[in-house]
Order: C-alpha cells, then structure tokens, then sequence
C-alpha cells in the first residue's frame, strides 16, 4: 500500500485525489490546501489540511499546484526518505527545493471539473532521481493506467510544448468557429461531427497525411473569401494557419 499526501485544490488535484481514492492499491493520507473551500468536498473521506505543520506521514508528497508555487511550497517539506513530486509538465524535477528525494507524475490530460476522467487511458509520465523512486512512481503510475512513460526533465518540456499545440490551441480554434458560427446563426453542433472525424482519422494516418482543406490545395479564391468575412484577430490567424499550411504542402502542388 502506497501513502499518499496530495498538495493542491485545483482541477488536476481534484482529479487525481478522487481517482486515488478509488484506487486500492493507494491509501490517501490527507490532502492539503492553502484554503480550506477547495478541498472541503473531501472532508468526509479525507483528513484536510490548510497547515503545513499538520502534514501526515506518507511515502510520496504529490504537489497538484500550479507551476509558480512548487518552487515555495516544495521547500517547506523536507522530509527525509520521502518522496516529493510535482504533477507539471513544463517544469524541471529540480525546480523542487526540498531535501527529500525528488520525482515528477506528470498527468498528460485536460482536467476540467465539470468533465470525469477514465484515469486508465491517461499517459502518466514519471522522472525521479534514483532507480528506487522511480520504481515506485511506476508502481503507482501502473496502478491508475496503461500508459506509463519514463519521460526525463527535458523530453517533457517538449512534451508539454506539443501539448498545447493539439490541445489549447486547438480548443482556441473551435472557440473561434463557435463565434463564427454564433455570428452568422449556425448551430455549432453542425461541426461536431466534422470534429471527431478529424481526430479519429489521426490514429490511423499521421497529420502530415490527414491534412486536407484550400490551404493545402492553394486554393486562393476560396482562402480571399474566408478572409473577408473575418474579423481582424481572425483573419491574422487564418493568415498565419494558411501560409504555415502552404509552407508545408506548397512544394508539391
């Protein structure tokens, strides 16, 4: 049995404290959180905490906070023969300030409240500094999913880099199609399917080979129409998206 101590009363630590939960292979010790209204939902199955001095014993400090806080509230847990990890993925193992062993469970998903995670597809990809901490990180990794990854410091960054390519900036973009649409008295539900398809087809073709549309085919007339019913924030972007678009396909046209 693994003890658990989660730090944290965001998205990602609301996911991950209630998938721990439900995990018979962990024992959540306790989870701590600077105000006491985020993690109240938690009360009645959990010790909480919003005192650092109260902190229980466990096996691995997991800090579920965000990027500008670990650094802080990292080196207020010097514990010694424990484990003290961070869940981002942008961020380097280093950036832990604790005299504890020091590790990384980056959670590869979006994590929205309003939306359950199935834990067991999500890619958890772990970094520690010994072979030791490694192996447990892997044996609570293995514990929640069927995707585990032994990701280093600086794979990850690029990992976190990609991920906001085909994640937030993708989202960004069905936002501004959802304004389109909205503008011009479309249901934007007419586009979900075209959605879907989009991301299924790229787990049998690669991206390079899924591309379609009239930036690929340089279809000019149609990208000056686009362009004139935009407005100005749209209309860089689509220019942007078009010639990066153009730039990859155009040489074989």
């Amino acid at each position: 049995m693994i003890n658990i101590v989660i730090l944290g009363g965001g998205n990602v630590a609301y996911h991950l404290t209630n998938a721990l939960l439900q995990n018979s292979a962990v024992n959540v010790v306790q989870v701590y959180n600077r105000s006491l209204k985020n993690i109240n939902c938690f009360k009645n199955n959990i010790l909480i905490t919003n005192k650092l001095s109260e902190l229980k014993d466990a096996d691995i400090y997991i800090l579920a906070v965000s990027d500008n806080a670990i650094s802080e509230l990292s080196s207020a847990l010097n514990f010694k023969n424990k484990l003290v990890v961070h869940t981002s993925g942008s961020m380097a193992m280093d950036e832990i300030k604790s005299i504890s062993n020091k590790g990384v469970f980056y959670l590869l998903q979006s994590f929205s409240k309003e939306r359950k995670i199935d834990f067991s597809s999500v890619p958890i990809c772990i970094e520690a500094e010994t072979e030791k901490d490694l192996f447990l990180l892997e044996t609570l990794a293995k514990s929640m999913s069927k995707n585990c990854y032994r990701i280093h410091s600086d794979q990850r960054k690029s990992l976190h880099v990609a991920a906001v390519f085909v994640n937030n900036f993708v989202n960004h973009l069905y936002h501004i199609g959802h304004e389109i649409c909205e503008q011009n008295k479309v249901p934007f539900e007419i586009l979900l399917p075209l959605i879907l398809e989009t991301a299924n087809k790229i787990t049998t073709l690669s991206p390079l080979e899924a591309q379609t549309g009239p930036a690929k085919r340089n279809d000019t007339k149609t990208i000056e129409k686009h362009i004139a019913m935009l407005n100005k924030n749209q209309q860089e972007i689509y220019t942007l998206l078009t010639k990066s678009i153009y730039n990859i396909y155009g040489k074989k046209l």
